[in-house]
């Protein structure tokens, strides 16, 4: 598999979540590609199956360059042809066709071919891929045919499309093996016909937060000292009714009032977001939306699976720092 093939799959498993669009009219392009932008996801793989499809991708990628566009239900070789010079970064077809897989893989293309059983992944594996699509994922069994199928081949990831929506997204997500999701439902074709970009940029920015699940966690305030800190924990707890813990660096109130025994991260203290995943969620972050971390803040547990990281910067006085829910 090519270095430029890595490059685009990385990019598309740290969104985690793939538009699937489909284009009838050319002048749709640019308002769609903006509502996905604005709402958090740049990436879309846009389908051959209408006519204007070419001058959609070749106008999304000349006018966004940042965005990840690729074409999807590509059938054979002249559409890969077409798709790759109007823009598009990555192939998708809808089945495993070892002739077009084999056309992209010697044209450096990435390409995720869609599989629905254990004889098509081992195609893919023949042919040197390490990510395919599962489709149509919902009716070809689902998360349970993926986690089944995954089995054997440990070093497969999948990428399912079909049937995916904001219901189940996170069961699919869930599953390490699952790099992105592939989804038409933040894009829905009524809502394009209609040129109602904001409610599409609305849809978008819901299957960022379903994908994630930001939520306040607690906030930490910072005392001078552990008398202090014990003072304030316990006049939270008295008022509120909330219980008092006191342990080695900090006491809480509850689950969400945290008070440090010594002055600590952030000038007033630090703010903790919980999330559903914390490494998606930071990938996201830093690849989408350009925020920095602080690497040596990681904190994993003894599993080697990442609890808590801290962002490089403060905000209105508070250092911030994610937590795996």
């Amino acid at each position: 598999m090519g270095k430029a093939m890595n490059e685009i799959l990385e990019q598309i498993s740290k969104i985690g979540i793939v538009p699937v669009v489909k284009i009838d009219r050319e002048e749709d392009a640019l308002p769609l590609a903006r509502a996905l932008c604005e709402g958090g996801l740049p990436c879309a793989e846009i389908t051959f199956r209408t006519s204007a499809a070419v001058a959609a991708i070749k106008s999304i990628t000349e006018n966004f360059p940042g965005m990840c566009v690729g074409a999807g239900t590509v059938l054979n070789a002249d559409q890969v042809d077409a798709a790759v010079e109007a823009g598009a970064k990555f192939i998708v077809s809808p089945g495993m066709n070892p002739k077009t897989v084999k056309y992209c893989a010697e044209k450096d293309i990435p390409i995720t071919p869609g599989t629905s059983s254990p004889t098509d992944i081992e195609q893919a594996i023949e042919l040197g891929l390490e990510v395919v699509k599962f489709f149509p994922a919902e009716q070809s069994g689902g998360l349970n045919k993926i986690k089944a199928m995954a089995a054997p081949y440990t070093q497969m990831k999948f990428m399912p499309t079909g049937g995916i929506n904001a219901k189940n997204l996170t069961s699919y997500l869930d599953f390490p093996k699952v790099i992105a999701c592939g989804g038409s439902w933040m894009v829905p074709g009524d809502l394009i016909h209609a040129g109602k970009w904001e409610e599409i940029k609305n849809l978008t920015r819901q299957a960022v937060q379903t994908m994630l699940g930001f939520e306040l966690a607690h906030v930490g305030i910072n005392a001078e000292n552990e008398e202090e800190a014990l003072k304030a924990a316990r006049r939270f707890a008295f008022i509120f009714g909330m219980q008092l813990k006191d342990g080695n660096s900090s006491a809480f109130a509850g689950s969400a009032v945290e008070v440090m025994k010594s002055p600590y991260l952030g000038t007033c203290g630090h703010i903790a977001i919980r999330t559903n995943y914390i490494e998606r969620a930071v990938n996201y972050l830093s690849s989408v939306l350009g925020v920095a971390f602080d690497e040596s803040s990681l904190k994993k547990d003894e599993d080697g699976k990442w609890k808590a990281i801290y962002l490089k910067e403060e905000i209105g006085g508070f250092a911030v720092h994610l937590v795996q829910k």
